[in-house]
């Protein structure tokens, strides 16, 4: 594989350009089951139990463990209020997903970007 080394890109089509080093490190899409649906620079994750997703595993791992998560998570019943993430290591993180009223709860719909440095 080569590498292409660039300090902003554009793609075909747009006016302005960015910074390369804004573009996500990671994301994924994951169902209820917590089987990843589609990702990026994910190798895996686990079902920690009811609300949880254990060891959100890169495949390449980041600098430091002071990257940025951002994510949402929905079910067919709307019922998903806020979710929370814990155990940051430089390899995996862990994901908490709650109902609005505080229960943990699976998501039929869960998405997360990860904004960083990769090692």
């Amino acid at each position: 594989m080569s590498t292409i080394t660039v300090t902003n890109i554009k793609a075909t089509g747009e006016t302005a350009s960015r910074s390369a080093t804004s573009i996500a490190a990671a994301w994924l899409q994951h169902n209820s089951s917590h089987a990843i649906q589609d990702s990026f620079n994910f190798s895996s994750i686990s079902d920690g139990g009811t609300g949880l997703t254990s060891d959100a595993t890169f495949t390449s791992a980041m600098t430091n463990d002071d990257y940025a998560i951002s994510g949402c998570a929905g079910t067919t019943t709307n019922d998903d209020g806020f979710w929370a993430v814990t155990a940051i290591a430089t390899t995996d993180f862990n994901v908490r997903c709650r109902t609005h009223n505080g229960n943990l709860n699976d998501s039929s719909n869960a998405s997360l970007i990860v904004h960083g440095d990769l090692a």
